[in-house]
């Protein structure tokens, strides 16, 4: 489907496909949406009728909906709901129901299912512990199955709310609404916008114990720090759980998915840690930033398909592909409302994006002409001139609080000298990321240089500006993360810049990153270094002499 972007039905077409279709490309002037089966199903998962995407198609198309696609949307989306999962005679059996014969039929013939059920009546039982595999089986095969099995209560646990300190936004109790009528399912919104919230609201609607599975050791620290600020637990009821330097747990446990799927010891699967924690009388499992879930949790997961879970994340695209495996094992999008929405009611922040181009030095130009296809994108993200560039713009936005954010490291240990501003990678302590971004909040530093650490979950509220000098390839989930970074609401609003090498492959990346903020009604204005920027800076001047060799020892 192709939605011109200069036609004044511009933005109720888009509204209409972000509902059911997913967007591919996004040029200057025309659009490319394709509707394809998860989307269609996971439209289908909140209710949208089979009608409603057939209606809205006619109404934005310029011409006949062909009968094909008409059929087409039709037979996918009627597969939504014929297989249902209930509960089975006994606690160690489920029962799968199939509303068509000829599909059950079919279904007894797939030899990926034969191991995992048993025919029976208009049916099959499943083996309770098979639950998660079925479902993964039967999404593969086209029949994504309606979960309807009853789920663990767990251990009760009173999660009173400090009801006093804050007033939840009608949105997050619309999500945690639409959590709570199934017990399974992902909330779609932007960073920002209050995700850990609405899973603090989720344990005191639900109150049961509960595990909370993080992207990193500062997202699980922030989580209990939300925790106590917005709750009356007590810290003994808390816990981080860190292997060996620290396996504490509690009746709210929060840790890591690295930690969880790190083989360590014997046991039923192999992975000591997560053997430890699904001993545990869990009633909720809250997958934040459910679209980082690894391939060996999406495995373990399936061995906890009888707790209720809860995904959280700003986008559910997966450059892999495994948008089907959360699907599957998380459960459907039960939520989600558009970035600019949210943005137009003030809940995020405004946020201006630009692509600003610059050419690469004629020595530089002439390494990434001979090189191998695989080492193109580094050399073009080394580019030097970007150097001066991110200079220029620092400038720009002098007296406001600004991240640096890339993925290779010379150029970032770069940046940071030639700004001096402090530098956190991978490498960096626990302590030192927190006492920088300590000093970041505070205002004692207004700069701050981030690798690919900075991606998820670190809470900056005051970042007005953020600065992107290479990128992770064509990632439009890393592209929508870092754009979270400074999406908090506050004056003014925010700016974000993606610096890219005129004539390399960092143009089409670029474009491919784009794509998913784009789908959200962003627009991204193009800057040419070789033209006079707004803020113009003498390339000489920007670059102290002394540091501009040690960046070229650096990048070399």
């Amino acid at each position: 489907m192709l939605l011109e972007v200069e036609h004044p039905r511009y933005e109720e077409g888009r509204d209409i496909l972000s509902r059911f279709a997913e967007l591919e490309r996004s040029p200057e002037h025309v659009h490319t949406y394709r509707l394809s089966a998860l989307a269609l199903w996971n439209a289908a998962a909140l209710g949208v009728t089979t009608d409603e995407v057939v209606d809205g198609l006619r109404a934005i198309s310029r011409y006949d909906l062909p009968g094909h696609v008409e059929h087409e949307i039709r037979d996918l989306m009627a597969r939504h709901g014929v297989c249902r999962l209930v509960d089975g005679p006994d606690p160690a059996t489920l029962v799968l129901q199939v509303g068509s014969d000829g599909i059950r039929l079919h279904l007894a013939r797939e030899p990926k299912l034969a191991a995992l059920v048993e025919p029976a009546g208009e049916g099959f039982r499943v083996p309770v512990r098979h639950r998660g595999a079925l479902k993964r089986g039967l999404l593969a095969v086209g029949y994504p199955v309606e979960d309807l099995a009853g789920l663990v209560d767990g251990a009760p646990l009173e999660v009173a709310v400090k009801r006093d300190t804050f007033t939840p936004y009608p949105y997050q109790v619309a999500a945690v609404r639409a959590f709570e009528a199934t017990g399974h399912g992902v909330i779609v919104l932007p960073c920002g916008s209050g995700k850990t919230l609405i899973g603090v609201l989720a344990m005191a609607a639900l109150g049961t114990r509960t595990l909370v599975l993080t992207s990193s050791r500062e997202a699980a620290a922030q989580w209990r720090r939300e925790l106590g600020a917005r709750t009356w637990l007590a810290d003994d009821a808390m816990a981080l759980y860190e292997g060996a330097r620290g396996a504490a747990v509690a009746p709210v446990t929060i840790t890591t998915y690295s930690m969880l799927s790190k083989r360590a010891g014997p046991g039923p699967t192999g992975y000591a840690h997560f053997d430890r924690l699904s001993r545990e009388p869990w009633g909720l499992i809250i997958y934040d930033e459910v679209h980082l879930v690894p391939a060996p949790i999406f495995r373990l997961t399936a061995e906890l398909q009888a707790r209720r879970r809860l995904g959280l994340t700003a986008t559910l695209v997966r450059e892999d592909g495994r948008e089907h495996d959360v699907f599957a094992l998380i459960g459907p999008k039960r939520y989600e409302v558009a970035w600019r929405t949210l943005e137009h009611s003030g809940h995020i922040a405004a946020a201006t994006c630009f692509e600003v181009r610059v050419a690469m030095p004629p020595e530089v130009a002439a390494s990434y002409a001979v090189a191998a296809p695989r080492e193109q994108p580094r050399i073009a993200a080394e580019n030097p001139a970007k150097l001066v560039a991110m200079r220029a713009l620092v400038e720009r936005h002098i007296g406001e609080r600004i991240l640096i954010m890339g993925t290779y490291l010379p150029s970032l240990r770069a940046a940071a000298q030639v700004l001096g501003a402090p530098l956190l990678t991978g490498d960096s302590t626990h302590r030192e990321r927190e006492a920088a971004y300590g000093a970041f909040r505070s205002g004692e530093t207004r700069l701050l240089v981030l690798s690919r650490v900075g991606n998820f979950a670190i809470d900056l509220p005051e970042a007005a500006v953020l600065i992107q000098i290479s990128g992770t390839m064509g990632s439009r989930q890393e592209e929508a993360q870092r754009l979270g970074r400074v999406l908090r609401p506050k004056p003014g609003g925010a700016s974000f810049y993606t610096i890219v090498s005129r004539h390399s492959c960092e143009e089409e990346l670029a474009l491919h990153r784009q794509l998913f903020l784009t789908e959200q009604g962003y627009r991204f204005f193009i800057e040419d270094m070789t033209q006079p920027m707004a803020a113009p800076v003498d390339p000489a001047a920007a670059i102290d002499p002394a540091v501009q060799g040690a960046s070229d020892v650096v990048l070399n």
